[in-house]
């Protein structure tokens, strides 16, 4: 059988990551999440700012830091961002040594460092409310769609 080919950065390593429950229907995985989750964004979860350019084409555009804290609810591990131009942080995942990006593919051809960069903290994220209230939905339409 040959294995979906990914593009988020760190795929070839996620079949490796499992989630710490068992409550979500046929999730197992970093992988079976990047799927669900591929469902479920939209321009509601994106981030405001990047709105108006979100699109069905590119559905991971400004969804980084509420998916981030997602998967460390789910996987465990930390969350770090890679600074961007504008001042704000791009957010990725490390479990258990396994570096992943499940967003990354808003950038294109563009390749970020994942080396190096500041560990993020949801407190300072959630910090606005409307970040809070998108991560919020995310995490209730996961459960809606794929709850046990």
């Amino acid at each position: 059988m040959i294995d979906k080919i990914y593009k988020f950065y760190g795929w070839e390593e996620t079949s490796e990551v499992l989630l710490l429950t068992n409550d979500l229907r046929d999730i197992q995985t970093v992988r079976d999440l990047y799927d669900a989750l591929s469902t479920i964004w939209c321009a509601d979860t994106c981030a405001p700012r990047m709105r108006e350019q979100w699109s069905e084409s590119n559905p991971t555009l400004g969804q980084c830091s509420i998916t981030a804290f997602l998967v460390q609810d789910l996987c465990g591990g930390r969350v770090y961002g890679v600074l961007r131009p504008g001042g704000n942080y791009h957010c990725y995942n490390e479990v258990n040594g396994h570096i992943f990006d499940l967003t990354s593919e808003q950038f294109g051809e563009e390749v970020l460092s994942y080396e190096n960069n500041p560990e993020q903290f949801r407190e300072e994220h959630f910090a606005k409310e409307e970040k809070r209230l998108r991560y919020e939905y995310l995490k209730s339409e996961l459960q809606r769609r794929y709850g046990r």
